[in-house]
């Protein structure tokens, strides 16, 4: 037979109490009044809902000396709610789709933003987007739109080979131009003008007319 020591060293009284939350301990533990005293008890790593003072808390454990806050029942504010964990998180389902739906914004705040995707897709109203650099590296990319606008102190294009086709009007607007080809550049129409307030010039060894 066990002991009457053996018995009560083994003995024990549970703890399952609800309580207001007064405060969070420098040490990262919650103090928790419930059952006409405080509690100190840590919080469980299954309440993810961040716990805030007046909110109303179970406390459980299996004796007084080990108690843990293992959930928020009732929120002091329930306009708002944080989910935090300590160290790295990862949200994960692993036969299903995730969604994040928000009646309002959703914002996210990191140091570094990496998305990895076989397929992205963004469809919205708007978008604007500031940064001070952007750096892109794309095997295809197609733009499609109604109007295309870009204002630029300085522009640098350089490409194998360029095709441009414009149905209708095609302007240029500069203080100076400067074409050069390395073997021959070529200029029809139907009707070709060419004007110069001062001078027109045409320098080669052979000029052809007529």
């Amino acid at each position: 037979m066990k002991s009457a020591a053996h018995l009560s060293r083994m003995a024990y009284d549970p703890v399952h109490l609800l309580g207001e939350l007064l405060r969070r301990e420098a040490d990262g533990s919650y103090a928790v009044a419930c059952d006409g005293r405080v509690w100190n008890a840590q919080r469980a790593a299954s309440c993810l809902l961040e716990p805030q003072p007046g909110d109303e808390v179970l406390i459980s454990g299996p004796d007084p000396a080990r108690v843990y806050l293992i959930a928020v029942t009732v929120q002091a504010d329930p306009a708002r709610a944080t989910l935090q964990t300590e160290g790295e998180l990862t949200l994960r389902s692993r036969t299903g789709d995730v969604l994040l739906q928000s009646a309002g914004a959703v914002r996210v705040r990191a140091a570094e933003y990496a998305v990895e995707a076989e397929d992205e897709r963004h469809t919205c109203g708007r978008m604007r987007m500031v940064a001070k650099q952007l750096h892109a590296t794309v095997g295809e990319f197609r733009l499609v739109g109604k109007s295309y606008e870009a204002v630029l102190d300085r522009m640098t294009l350089m490409a194998r080979l360029s095709l441009r086709s414009v149905s209708e009007m095609d302007q240029v607007r500069a203080g100076a131009i400067d074409f050069q080809a390395e073997q021959s550049a070529r200029l029809h129409a139907a009707y070709t003008v060419v004007t110069g307030g001062d001078l027109v010039k045409v320098d080669a060894k052979q000029i052809h007319m007529g």
